[in-house]
């Protein structure tokens, strides 16, 4: 089951970072347009700020599955029936917003894993089906602690605070950055896209803790280009574009030119 999560198998390669997609509009078509990307190991199937209620979820994961991919549900908050309802619909990970202590983490942990190292139910009769090999009930009960993905959004100041004492949670995989909500929660929001430096030495602070507590680091950037930058640095997991923004910036730039007019560089720093 572990060599059907296409996101932890290429993280286990470690012959550069995994790259991945941003799902805000609902819909499978969809799903499957953007799992199907070559290069795209995973797509983040939003539903903290996009437009994915639970029965879109239920729709997306299977969509992206089959479409060769992991799909990533990032749920809306850290209650346990969310990370429940995530995993039930076959998510290969959970990605939680808005993380501050390290208790909160085991938490997350807790309701993530089957019993004995957790407290998750079982009895979802959809989340084998989105693995290939398939496999059993039994098989999906034994291995889904070692094979599913818990990753954590590092976005505020407490997270920050406690950081060094949220990597060393057993169970969670992955740090990953939300440089927006980091900025704005420690007093340096990006503005017009500019990235103050107090900002990016959180970022790279974040980054150099991961490694150093043997965890992997994610983080969102805006364009190809950021995301090359992110690659270079050394991140193990990393957001290239998300499908909303992405329809409006080549639509655009295709009615300018269309008409004549210069297009625009999609993303800069921010």
């Amino acid at each position: 089951m572990e060599q059907g999560n296409f996101l932890r198998v290429a993280l286990q390669r470690a012959d550069g970072p995994s790259m991945g997609l941003w799902q805000m509009v609902p819909g499978a078509n969809v799903s499957r347009a953007l799992a199907r990307v070559p290069g795209v190991d995973w797509v983040v199937i939003d539903c903290e700020h996009g437009n994915l209620d639970d029965s879109a979820m239920h729709e997306a994961v299977p969509a992206v599955a089959a479409a060769g991919a992991s799909p990533i549900v990032r749920i809306p908050g850290m209650e346990s029936w969310m990370i429940k309802r995530a995993l039930d619909s076959g998510a290969h990970g959970i990605l939680v917003p808005l993380l501050r202590t390290a208790q909160e983490a085991r938490e997350i942990v807790k309701a993530a894993k089957f019993p004995p190292q957790g407290t998750r139910g079982f009895g979802s009769p959809y989340a084998m089906e989105r693995f290939s090999p398939m496999p059993t009930m039994t098989e999906y009960l034994q291995q889904a602690n070692s094979s599913l993905l818990t990753i954590v959004q590092i976005e505020t100041q407490e997270a920050l605070n406690n950081l060094e004492e949220i990597a060393a949670v057993d169970g969670v995989d992955i740090l990953f950055v939300g440089p927006f909500d980091l900025g704005n929660n420690i007093g340096h929001p990006i503005i017009q896209g500019i990235v103050k430096p107090e900002l990016r030495e959180a970022v790279a602070r974040v980054l150099e803790v991961c490694h150093r507590f043997g965890k992997k680091c994610g983080i969102y950037s805006t364009s190809g280009k950021q995301a090359r930058e992110y690659s270079k640095a050394g991140f193990d997991m990393i957001h290239v574009a998300t499908d909303f923004t992405s329809l409006q910036f080549i639509m655009t730039q295709e009615v300018n030119i269309a008409k004549g007019r210069e297009g625009t560089e999609k993303g800069g720093s921010y």
